[in-house]
């Protein structure tokens, strides 16, 4: 088996645990605003609603690493040498990785010390399942960017990085005036 369909099988899932979220937050949130309306409060809607948000932006972060849709200065480094953009793609994807195995390791430590802890509002659900997003959400990000490497190390030591906020920024076009027609560029 191939990375590429490693990496593309990865990327499904993720995609589908985040489409999941949204869609059970979605749900939640419409719930929860039904029961208040109703006047029948749903004593633990606030603090699921805080779980499942942070679920949601770990497991969207590691999806957004895998597609390379976080912040970055593509214009910046592309303006270096081939082997100076390659030092710097690697510092920072050292950098990156090393966070987040700091963050995955404090994540499990705080997991042990929750011990057998449970939720104010689910007095049944144990706050180890609501903290794992963490420790999980961080050792994904850490194989989402080693499934992204190779291309980047390719793109590096390459023609650079493709920008694609300012490709889309270009595609769009200029606003349109009161009158309703566009600016062609």
């Amino acid at each position: 088996m191939n990375l590429d369909r490693v990496r593309a099988g990865f990327e499904r899932l993720l995609e589908a645990i985040v489409v999941i979220l949204v869609a059970a937050l979605t749900l939640l949130v419409i719930a929860g605003f039904t029961f208040r309306y109703a006047g029948y409060s749903l004593s633990w809607y606030d603090e699921i609603a805080s779980v499942g948000l942070v679920w949601l932006t770990y497991y969207g972060s590691a999806l957004a690493a895998l597609r390379g849709a976080h912040i970055g200065v593509p214009g910046f480094v592309n303006a270096m040498p081939p082997k100076a953009r390659l030092v710097a793609t690697l510092f920072a994807e050292a950098v990156v990785i090393i966070f987040f195995v700091m963050l995955a390791w404090t994540g499990f430590e705080v997991l042990a010390v929750l011990g057998n802890d449970n939720l104010v509002s689910l007095e049944w659900m144990p706050q180890r399942v609501t903290a794992s997003a963490v420790p999980i959400g961080a050792v994904l990000v850490i194989i989402a960017e080693a499934l992204r490497m190779p291309k980047l190390l390719r793109d590096a030591r390459g023609s650079g990085f493709i920008d694609t906020e300012a490709i889309e920024a270009m595609s769009h076009g200029a606003p349109e005036t009161s009158s309703g027609a566009g600016v062609k560029q």
